[in-house]
């Protein structure tokens, strides 16, 4: 007799679209998860026969997963906590459970990805994966090709140095770069450090997929085109941060 197949707990709560598996551990963690009502453990294995509740409510079929590309504005926070004020999912009003790929800082705009397939989350957010981010920076006086230099060969921030990226001027404040690692406040701590200032942050791109026209508020799906390319550029990615016991860097400038 064939065994059904078994998912790590995890993965099977962030398959539903209820969370990420970051965020679902910590419910298992917090004694919050239960199968077949019995607290769960950290590690636990499941069947698709097992059944699986959150604080008690079971959790419904897995959904059709959704990919949408939002521009975030000035000011809307990267959270999925709803009683904080200008949270991205209050902000979006989308009618299904989403939750964002990585962050961009309250101060700053431009595109991020919302879904709720919680297996491609850290397999576009891992550096290791070197999936690229394109932004445009203004900072607060001229910039120099010494800064131009600097930024694109390395700086010093947190504990250590930047991987090597493309930066180019675009005008006498302004200037594009293009990232693939996500660290902590990454463009703003590396200005900061060679003296300058940010006035203005703009995310243009992620991987293969840009800003465009979208404007500041507005939102929309992925098209059928970018969900293939997006197929390809994650299926050799690493696993997710919860298979292989790394942690994803957040994305956020």
């Amino acid at each position: 007799m064939t065994e059904p197949s078994q998912y790590r707990l995890n993965k099977f709560i962030s398959d539903t679209g209820f969370c990420s598996r970051r965020q679902a551990d910590k419910y298992i963690e917090q004694g919050l998860v239960t199968v077949n009502g019995v607290i769960a453990p950290v590690g636990l294995k499941v069947s698709a026969s097992d059944v699986v509740a959150i604080q008690g409510k079971p959790l419904k079929d897995k959904p059709t997963r959704v990919y949408l590309a939002y521009h975030k504005p000035v000011g809307v926070t990267c959270t999925t906590e709803r009683h904080i004020k200008g949270n991205i999912i209050d902000a979006i009003g989308y009618p299904e459970r989403i939750f964002p790929i990585g962050r961009l800082d309250k101060p700053s705009e431009g595109l991020i990805f919302l879904t709720n397939d919680g297996d491609i989350v850290n397999k576009v957010l891992r550096a290791g994966n070197a999936h690229e981010k394109e932004y445009t920076v203004t900072v607060n006086k001229p910039i120099t090709a010494n800064f131009i230099q600097k930024m694109a060969s390395g700086v010093p921030v947190l504990d250590t140095v930047t991987l090597p990226c493309r930066v180019s001027q675009v005008s006498k404040n302004t200037f594009k770069i293009i990232l693939t690692q996500g660290l902590n406040r990454q463009i703003r701590r590396m200005t900061e450090y060679l003296g300058y200032d940010v006035i203005k942050l703009k995310r243009t791109r992620i991987m293969h997929v840009r800003l465009a026209d979208l404007r500041a508020g507005q939102w929309r799906l992925l098209d059928k085109y970018e969900l293939a390319q997006m197929e390809q550029l994650v299926q050799h990615s690493s696993k997710t941060a919860c298979d292989d016991n790394s942690n994803p860097q957040d994305i956020e400038e």
